[in-house]
C-alpha cells in the first residue's frame, strides 16, 4: 500500500471518527464517557494524514515518484462502508442467545417515597432479585421486547463496561397485562408492580426477575441504547 493511500485511509478514519463523536453514532461502539477520546483518536489520524501527503510531496520533489499498483485504494472502501453505514445496536438476537448479566448490587440509591418510581433495567432487575424494596410500588421501566424460543416475551437493555463488544443483556420476564402483539425489537415502556416470581436463564443460569404489567407503550429507541448505569 503506498503512502498517498494509507494517507487517504487514516484521513477517512479520522473523519469518521470525528462525525461519529460529534453525533451520537459513536454511541453504537463505546459509551457515551468515551467521546472525548473519540475525537481526540479523530482528530491525530486526520494530522498524521495530513503530514504523510505534505512528506510524501516533499520527497517526490527531491527523488522523483514510483508508481504504485492502483488497486491499493480499494482499502479506503472498508472506511467508507463504516462512514456510510451505521451497524443497528445489538438486540433480541443477541439477547436470547447470551446469558443475562445481572449480579447482586453492591449498592442502591434510595426510592422517593411516593408515585411510580421511572427505573433502569438494570435498577429494576437488581432491586426485583435481591431486595424487597419494590413491594408495593408501581414503576417504568422501558427497554426492547425479545421473545425466547417459546415465545415468552422479556424487556432487555444491553449492558456495557466499555464498548459494543462487551455488552450483555439484563433480562425482565413479563407477566399480566401484555400487548396483543409483540414484536421482537420494539422499544416499549412498561408500567407495573413487582412480581416475586424468579427464573433462570437457561443459557448461564442467572438469575430473572419478573414485572406485572398493567399497561405497555410502545416509544422510539433512545439515543443511547445501552444501558451504563451498572459501571457508572
Amino acid at each position: 500500500m503506498n503512502r498517498q493511500a494509507q494517507a487517504a485511509v487514516m484521513f477517512l478514519l479520522g473523519g469518521a471518527l470525528l462525525h461519529a463523536g460529534t453525533t451520537d453514532l459513536y454511541l453504537r461502539y463505546v459509551k457515551s464517557g468515551l467521546r472525548p477520546l473519540v475525537l481526540a483518536a479523530g482528530v491525530v489520524l486526520i494530522a498524521a494524514a495530513l503530514a504523510t501527503v505534505w512528506y510524501e510531496r516533499k520527497r517526490a520533489g527531491s527523488h522523483g515518484g514510483h508508481p504504485e499498483p492502483g488497486v491499493a485504494w480499494l482499502l479506503v472502501l472498508p472506511v467508507l462502508a463504516l462512514i456510510l453505514i451505521a451497524p443497528p445496536a445489538l438486540g433480541s438476537y443477541s439477547a436470547i442467545r447470551t446469558g443475562t448479566a445481572l449480579q447482586p448490587p453492591y449498592g442502591l440509591d434510595p426510592l422517593p417515597s411516593s408515585g411510580p418510581v421511572r427505573l433502569s433495567v438494570v435498577d429494576y432487575a437488581s432491586r426485583a432479585a435481591y431486595t424487597h424494596s419494590l413491594r408495593g410500588r408501581t414503576v417504568r421501566v422501558t427497554g426492547f421486547l425479545a421473545l425466547d424460543a417459546h415465545g415468552s416475551p422479556y424487556l432487555v437493555r444491553m449492558a456495557l463496561n466499555c464498548c459494543a463488544a462487551d455488552a450483555q443483556p439484563v433480562k425482565i420476564g413479563l407477566t399480566g397485562q401484555l400487548p396483543p402483539v409483540l414484536r421482537p425489537d420494539a422499544w416499549m415502556e412498561v408500567t407495573g408492580a413487582y412480581a416475586s416470581r424468579v427464573t433462570r436463564d437457561p443459557v448461564n443460569n442467572g438469575v430473572i426477575p419478573y414485572l406485572r404489567v398493567t399497561s405497555a407503550r410502545p416509544v422510539a429507541a433512545p439515543a443511547d441504547p445501552y444501558d451504563e448505569t451498572w459501571n457508572k
